[in-house]
């Protein structure tokens, strides 16, 4: 099908809702609200915590996608991860570890470094995108938005938003059980308990724990690659000081260890590698929300200390050959503030903000290199240079060691304003955002090789290689974030909306102290005479990314409010793209650089149906076409080529159906539901040569529920196709990572 096929057939359907919805308006009744399936609902608990935007997100002039708590339960929805498959163009591919936390959104994406999205727990904003995919128990809704959200929410949020909220023991008080048993020997529990101390104080408590002996095999050794075990504490307290003041704490710490990096070798279709891979996490985090209500406006800060402990350890060649391995051991602390105040008159409403961060971080990362790549990529190429003198390295291993210590800080100040005007809400706002990084590093080694004299056949002489480095560097940004936006509501009604909007977002600039070891190794050679010179500077450091976003869509429901739809076209235009890059004489590694210039365009549908209780459908589509406008790596030129990672479909289908049963309290209900998750294609490299066609992957559950459990039998990729979620290209060596096959298990939950 054509994409302006796709676009017709939306606007039909979002035009038959609107005739409908036109002539049944003064009549219409909102279904219950606590109807389990509606993606659009606003749960109580989150109306009295949203601080940035209306309780009603439907009616702003953005893209998005909320579930709600039945959503979350039916659907299994446990991270951001989980939920980026019902969202339209976004895509957080499964690879690697959870240290991957790459999120791709209308062609907006990164690799490494810096998120092209931003994720707020309970309002908190997450600093370390490594924390990104972390399970959260009893969430309560979420929130995706789309496109640039930069003038509320700042840094790294040029592509959307995600909040997520937790259940608050001042909206429910129980005790809630939960035990999961999956394909792979897979497993999770969970114990949590809300109750009110008082009638103004509410505590709450949770417990949980995961593990999995993991899918795929390492064929060097036999044992699972992709093994886990993580357990977190949430504790959350809410407290109603006075009717016009209210607090809330969110403290979490969790732990995960896993060994992840199932990368498949493409030479040889086999996972084996012999060195170790891992990654290991300790998080804390902090959050505290006071918000105050005032006659004529509302005042709320919220603040944060965050804290992760980290390591990294790979066989980086992915190999049963020794060539090298990486350590990268990271301790991180970080705070923010961020006061909002929020006036709301007839016709009115503005909201003026003012934000800082401050984060610190040390980092250790030794790079270990081995027989095989002390010969492959050292002594053969000083042997091709100079087949008279061949070298010998002393030892058949060596360190290329690496410290860092970052200090990074920011400030912001930002402002929106709305007016409504008859049918028309007028929106415009800025943000003011500087942000300094500082990078102090320590490079050094210790080694030796010998020359070899290849006509006399002995040793010529002795050279002692000693690298000890120290450098500091900076960079400043100064960014301004504005937006602008129109909205139509027919015939007045709030829910039925057309909008336009432009708005500029931004991701943030930085250093990639994943190079350092690339540089070391070129300084090294460069000392034999073959290497390439750098300018650490220049190849470490990386503006930020920004990008203009052009938008139309609409927000329709009729039928009654049981059909809702959405619909928008998008246009991005990309500056400064951070791109990863191979820079001349390189070896192994790569540079983050500001090379290219992107544009995108596309659209999203998403149409829920629930013709009665109990019952609904869902489709969610996204259509993005993803383009260099701009970009030359050295060795080629990619203008006019796909950008890769980014999907150019995605597509959620789901439909549901609950059964009365009607035997008492002990079973009250059967719910059935079937979905398919599907994207593609998705290039792999920037030459376009390499791909994963569009694939789908069907899912089913049924839920049996009580009066006090509910217990549900499901199953993901039924049909067990196979596809890939990353591919890329190491020591001209290609790899890929396999999809998840099928799995099946059975989730209790009990509430007491």
């Amino acid at each position: 099908m054509k994409f302006s096929e796709h676009i017709s057939i939306a606007l039909t359907i979002a035009a038959t809702c609107t005739g409908s919805a036109l002539a049944s308006a003064r009549a219409a009744q909102p279904l219950d609200s606590t109807m389990a399936g509606d993606r659009h609902l606003t749960l109580q608990e989150v109306t009295v915590t949203a601080i940035k935007q209306s309780s009603d997100l439907r009616t702003q002039a953005t893209a998005v996608t909320t579930m709600g708590r039945g959503d979350v339960e039916r659907d299994g929805l446990v991270s951001p991860k989980t939920a980026a498959t019902l969202v339209p163009n976004f895509f957080i591919p499964d690879y690697g570890s959870r240290m991957t936390s790459t999120i791709y959104v209308r062609g907006l994406g990164a690799r490494i470094d810096q998120p092209a999205v931003s994720l707020n727990v309970d309002n908190v904003p997450v600093m370390c995108k490594e924390n990104y995919d972390a399970d959260l128990l009893d969430i309560a809704r979420i929130e995706m938005l789309r496109g640039p959200q930069s003038t509320l929410y700042g840094r790294n949020s040029m592509g959307g938003v995600m909040n997520i909220y937790t259940l608050s023991p001042l909206s429910y008080q129980g005790t809630r059980l939960m035990a999961e048993y999956g394909s792979h020997n897979a497993w999770r529990a969970g114990a949590s308990t809300y109750g009110k101390a008082s009638d103004k104080l509410g505590l709450a408590a949770s417990l949980y724990y995961t593990s999995t002996d993991g899918e795929f095999t390492n064929d060097y050794d036999g044992k699972k690659t992709d093994w886990e075990h993580q357990g977190s504490l949430r504790l959350k307290a809410a407290w109603l000081a006075s009717p016009t003041l209210r607090v809330d704490n969110v403290f979490t710490a969790s732990h995960s260890r896993q060994g992840g990096y199932p990368y498949q070798y493409i030479a040889t279709g086999r996972i084996a590698y012999n060195d170790t891979c891992f990654y290991k996490r300790t998080s804390v985090i902090d959050g505290l929300t006071i918000e105050k209500r005032f006659a004529k406006f509302t005042l709320s800060s919220i603040s944060s200390y965050q804290y992760i402990d980290d390591n990294m350890t790979l066989d980086q060649d992915f190999t049963v050959d020794p060539y090298f391995t990486l350590t990268q051991k990271r301790k991180e602390h970080a705070i923010t503030e961020d006061l909002i105040a929020r006036h709301k008159s007839k016709g009115y409403e503005c909201l003026t903000g003012l934000f800082g961060f401050y984060r610190h971080y040390n980092m250790h990362a030794p790079v270990t290199f081995k027989d095989t790549g002390i010969k492959a990529l050292i002594e053969d190429h000083v042997s091709a240079a100079t087949p008279s003198y061949p070298v010998a390295w002393d030892s058949r291993e060596f360190v290329l060691g690496s410290t860092f210590k970052s200090n990074n800080w920011g400030a912001a100040f930002y402002h929106q304003s709305s007016y409504d005007w008859r049918y028309f809400t007028f929106t415009a706002g800025v943000r003011l955002d500087y942000e300094k990084a500082t990078l102090s590093y320590h490079s050094f080694t210790s080694t030796g090789y010998t020359i070899i004299d290849a006509a006399a056949g002995k040793p010529y002489a002795h050279e002692a290689v000693d690298i000890n480095e120290t450098g500091h560097l900076h960079k400043d940004f100064l960014q301004v974030l504005p937006k602008a936006a129109i909205t139509y509501r027919l015939h007045g009604n709030s829910w039925q909306t057309i909008y336009a909007s432009v708005s500029k977002g931004s991701k943030a600039g930085g250093f990639n102290t994943q190079m350092f070891s690339d540089v070391l190794q070129q300084k090294l050679m460069r000392f034999m005479g073959i290497g390439a010179s750098y300018d650490v500077d220049k190849i470490v450091g990386y503006k930020p990314e920004k990008a203009w976003n052009y938008e139309l869509g609409s927000h329709f429901e009729c039928w009654e409010r049981r059909v809702k739809s959405d619909l928008d076209v998008f246009y991005l235009d990309c500056r400064d793209r951070q791109l990863t890059v191979f820079p001349d004489g390189t070896t192994t590694g790569r540079v983050m650089t500001n090379a290219g210039k992107t544009r995108s365009w596309g659209a999203e549908v998403a149409i829920t149906i629930t013709p009665w209780q109990g019952t609904g459908f869902t489709v969610n589509y996204g259509y993005c076409n993803a383009k260099f406008v701009e970009y030359n790596d050295g060795k080629a030129d990619y203008k006019h080529n796909y950008v890769p990672y980014s999907p150019a479909n995605t597509l959620y289908l789901d439909a549901y159906h609950t059964i009365d049963l009607n035997h008492g309290d002990h079973f009250k209900s059967l719910t059935l539901d079937a979905n398919m998750s599907a994207a593609g294609q998705i290039y792999w490299n920037e030459a376009n040569t390499v791909r994963q066609p569009f694939y789908a992957l069907l899912g089913a559950s049924a839920t049996l529920s009580g009066k006090h459990y509910s217990l549900q039998v499901w199953g993901r990729n039924l049909t067990d196709t196979r596809y890939d979620t990353f591919y890329f290209v190491s020591i001209s060596h290609e790899f890929l990572q396999r999809g998840r096959g099928m799995a099946v298990g059975a989730t209790l939950r009990v509430n007491l």
